[in-house]
């Protein structure tokens, strides 16, 4: 069985990648990503300016302290340019963005969805979780949770679970601890009427940890559910493969591994004009390895039963498996 595949890009995609490799065009295409994406949550109703303004006024160091693994080593996959940004999500900018940012990406999934794209994308995530698991689950790892979005999402799907969110990014999870203590209010309090309810109002507060998902050093056999949710398409496909190994390593006999991502085989991405494709290739530099990694073999590779697959959007696809006994 064969985990990783090599898939020749096709005519568009190929052309992007030439264009990409010319770096005043790369920089210039990455520019005008992030200017549409500033532009979009505006018009929605999402405050990017001003919620990165308040981020940038208060002392994020005790939060930094908190969560920091100060010998961890980074891959070098996770050490290039992510989402317009030179130094990837090793820095502040992108932990203050990034929410901002799930909103105006996921704005367009549906007709008119607006600011309630991304609350939707998820809760389409968890409807199909529930309709999967035998039983809530009661210990979870949420793997690449950046700044706690889905991590705050499961937990309010499943309140009475223990939830451990794991990323390599220290800033990202300086953000989340703060949000776990505080919920949206005064200044910042546009997610209020956004979301089901506050982050942390319910049931368990998740637990924050600084390591890569392919290592996290978690105990072994002790969860119910591994979570990656917008994850694999930011990973080279040794990464991906290796975190398939590790959630397996650290699921319980018949727990699930459950992945919600994008869908390679959605008619958006194959029918995308190559401007824009131009622009979502100059921000996510693995994405032709991730529409090339055949996932039901990797999965199976890495000691699941065969994953079943359900769009939850129409970009979107969730891939359930569980744990071989």
């Amino acid at each position: 069985m064969t985990a990783a595949t090599t898939l020749t890009p096709n005519l568009a995609s190929r052309l992007v990648n030439t264009l990409l490799s010319i770096k005043p065009l790369a920089n210039l295409a990455k520019h005008r990503a992030r200017q549409m994406m500033i532009q979009r949550a505006e018009s929605i109703g999402v405050p990017w300016m001003q919620q990165v303004e308040w981020f940038q006024a208060r002392d994020w160091q005790a939060d930094l302290a908190a969560v920091q693994n100060p010998a961890l080593v980074y891959p070098d996959y996770y050490q290039c340019s992510f989402h317009a940004y030179e130094a990837g999500n090793l820095s502040w900018e992108p932990a203050f963005e990034v929410e901002v940012a799930a909103y105006a990406v996921h704005a367009r999934i549906w007709q008119d969805a607006g600011s309630q794209g991304d609350p939707r994308l998820r809760q389409s995530y968890h409807q199909v979780l529930q309709s999967a698991l035998p039983e809530p689950p009661q210990t979870i790892v949420d793997l690449g949770c950046a700044v706690g979005m889905s991590t705050f999402a499961l937990q309010r799907t499943f309140p009475e679970a223990q939830i451990t969110g794991v990323d390599l990014s220290p800033y990202f999870l300086a953000v989340a601890h703060y949000q776990t203590h505080n919920p949206p209010s005064g200044e910042y309090d546009w997610r209020s009427s956004l979301l089901p309810q506050p982050a942390n109002s319910v049931g368990n507060s998740p637990n924050w940890l600084h390591a890569p998902a392919e290592a996290t050093g978690l105990p072994a056999h002790a969860y119910d559910l591994v979570s990656a949710c917008l994850l694999f398409h930011e990973l080279p496909q040794q990464a991906a493969i290796a975190i398939l190994q590790e959630a397996r390593r650290l699921l319980r006999p018949g727990g699930h591994l459950a992945i919600m991502d994008m869908n390679p085989r959605s008619e958006v991405y194959a029918k995308m004009p190559p401007y824009i494709l131009t622009l979502l290739k100059s921000t996510e530099p693995y994405l032709d390895q991730y529409f090339a990694l055949d996932f039901d073999a990797a999965i199976q590779a890495a000691g699941f039963e065969p994953p079943t697959l359900t769009c939850n959007s129409p970009r979107h696809r969730t891939l359930i498996a569980r744990a071989r006994d």
